[in-house]
């Protein structure tokens, strides 16, 4: 089982993510370098209040973090860069689990 998280959009500018850059969590947990494109602290302090539950399988409703419009099984997340203030950028990200 793998986490594979995905920059789905940017609003405003990130020094760091382009869309389709991805965090591979082999586990849930272990870091995957090789398939891993990019990472920033910001979008980890997100990623890490939810990254054990969805890796042992409940599902994103259940955590309030599933797309309103669509049912794809995945969850979403925000960076904690607030742009508006810092003239930065934030980060949609979509956290799906995979079967190996």
């Amino acid at each position: 089982m793998r986490l594979v998280i995905r920059v789905e959009a940017i609003e405003g500018r990130c020094p760091v993510y382009e869309v389709g850059d991805q965090i591979v969590l082999d586990g849930g947990l272990r870091l995957n370098v090789r398939e891993t494109t990019n990472g920033c602290m910001h979008s980890f302090a997100s990623i890490i209040p939810y990254h054990i539950a969805l890796s042992k399988g409940v599902k994103p409703e259940e955590l309030g973090l599933a797309h309103k419009d669509r049912k794809d099984g995945k969850a979403y997340v925000h960076c904690l860069d607030p742009c508006n203030v810092t003239g930065g950028g934030t980060v949609l990200l979509s956290i799906e689990r995979q079967e190996d």
